[in-house]
């Protein structure tokens, strides 16, 4: 079974090494419940929508995985604050189209891959998340962005899974890495256990 992980620094586990990202963790736990997995990890840190698009989903043809999980956003969010106090319509919108482009490009050249979108963290409520502006706008973007994610997931045919609680309880609990931003390795660690038996390869 092949599984490709799209997206950012959340999917390459920034805050720590890329053997602890969640989708190294999930697919150490297949392994060792007797199943054959590969991984492909193609997420960079910094990455926006813009990325993924042009870096990323040149991979799903060539790949040709069993299973994809799309976790990305976080960067648009930044690069829309950078040009305004708060996240603004048009960049909500303009992140609803490039979450239809990606995911009609993920079925249309993988139509039998088991396709998944995950959320992004809370990372308004980290020690470093003041630093991209006000925390409650910087939360409502994040939510925001997050509801789009699952309506253009479900849209396309796609499962969104909402471990977004968990994250946010993460979060606040202070669990980050040294960066003060990102999760840390533990966390990483949690939301593997929490999608093991939800992701699901086609039958």
């Amino acid at each position: 079974m092949r599984y490709l992980a799209l997206g950012d620094s959340f999917t390459i586990g920034t805050g720590t090494t890329p053997d602890r990202s969640f989708p190294a963790l999930l697919v150490t736990r297949w392994r060792a419940d007797g199943r054959d997995w590969d991984l492909r990890n193609p997420a960079v840190n910094g990455f926006t929508t813009d990325d993924l698009i042009r870096e990323e989903l040149p991979l799903v043809e060539a790949y040709r995985p069993d299973l994809i999980t799309v976790l990305i956003g976080a960067n648009d969010i930044v690069a829309a604050l950078r040009d305004a106090a708060a996240v603004t319509d048009r960049a909500a919108e303009r992140y609803r189209r490039q979450l239809r482009r990606i995911h009609e490009r993920v079925a249309a050249d993988a139509p039998k891959a088991a396709r998944y979108a995950l959320p992004q963290p809370d990372w308004s409520v980290t020690p470093a998340g003041s630093s991209f502006g006000d925390p409650s706008d910087v939360a409502k973007a994040i939510e925001r962005f997050n509801a789009i994610a699952r309506e253009e997931a479900e849209a396309s045919g796609g499962t969104y899974l909402d471990i977004f609680p968990l994250m946010r309880l993460q979060m606040r609990k202070g669990m980050t890495a040294p960066d003060g931003l990102h999760p840390s390795a533990a966390a990483y660690a949690a939301w593997a256990t929490e999608l093991k038996g939800k992701l699901q390869p086609p039958s």
